[in-house]
């Protein structure tokens, strides 16, 4: 009996560790393949990327024409070809502020040319290229308004409507304290207050603001920016392979003329908006 009981313990040991190492190289495989994404776009001649949806000038789909336009639609698909080839592809994947990074970090997605902000703290969870649009906050105002700058806001009586959860609301705070804050859910309903004369001005990134002039005659974006936000394409922490491709890919594109190309394509004429302080 004791004999018996000798071997099934065995067997069991023997068991657990076949399991074990199972596991540990499917992990290996996995950490492998999560390492190895440059390696695999390079192979199949395609990039997945995360894009906006309902960003102006960045990433909005067009209704009419049934597919994705903006600025970094166009230079997602420039540094794809940069990269790998004329024949290269790049798929689009549409993503909004809160899944950005979880379809990044999941799998779904190579890379993310979003809108997504360099901050520490999302450094911790991805790696970025290096900034391909120098974003800071800014404010919008009616053409005929006095407000020229954040300083102008720093009286008492001076109404900024912004973004709930944005850094938008923290930095006029910091640099109006004066001010009272309006916050909204989205950029449709603070832009829809400053139109009923709510606030003085609305403020958030100086590039989504020059969407809603460009579209809306009788407002311009004023003060130049007063943070340094600049948006970056982010990869999963430790592409490192990925992320220097993607910043050769940049180099190049600067270099031959195609960045400035498409910063004026998107940006020229929006009244108040500085192109020369937008690229990168």
């Amino acid at each position: 009996m004791r004999k018996l009981w000798k071997k099934l313990v065995v067997v069991a040991v023997l068991l657990t560790a076949a399991v074990s190492l199972s596991a540990c190289e499917s992990y290996g495989q996995e950490e492998k393949a999560k390492n190895d994404v440059y390696d695999q776009v390079k192979s199949s001649k395609t990039i997945i990327w995360g894009v906006r949806n309902d960003t102006r000038l960045f990433g909005l789909m067009d209704i009419k024409k049934d597919r994705l336009v903006g600025f970094d639609i166009d230079l997602a698909k420039a540094i794809t070809k940069q990269m790998l080839g004329k024949d290269a592809k790049a798929e689009l994947f549409q993503t909004s502020s809160k899944t950005k990074i979880p379809v990044l970090k999941n799998g779904n997605v190579d890379a993310l040319m979003a809108t997504v902000t360099i901050t520490p703290d999302r450094k911790k969870e991805v790696s970025f290229s290096k900034p391909y649009f120098n974003a800071g906050q800014s404010l919008l105002v009616p053409a005929k308004s006095k407000v020229k700058s954040i300083k102008d806001l720093n009286k008492k009586g001076m109404v900024v409507v912004a973004v709930k959860g944005t850094t938008a609301v923290a930095n006029i705070r910091k640099f109006a304290p004066k001010a009272r804050v309006l916050e909204y859910d989205d950029y449709g309903q603070a832009f829809t207050a400053l139109k009923a004369g709510q606030g003085q001005a609305m403020s958030t990134d100086n590039g989504i603001l020059a969407g809603i002039a460009a579209e809306n005659k009788g407002y311009h974006v004023v003060g130049g920016t007063f943070t340094h936000e600049p948006y970056g394409v982010a990869v999963d922490k430790g592409q490192t392979k990925m992320v220097h491709a993607i910043n050769k890919a940049l180099d190049e594109l600067e270099k031959n003329g195609t960045y400035n190309r498409l910063m004026h394509k998107w940006f020229d004429g929006i009244p108040g908006f500085s192109i020369k302080e937008a690229e990168r």
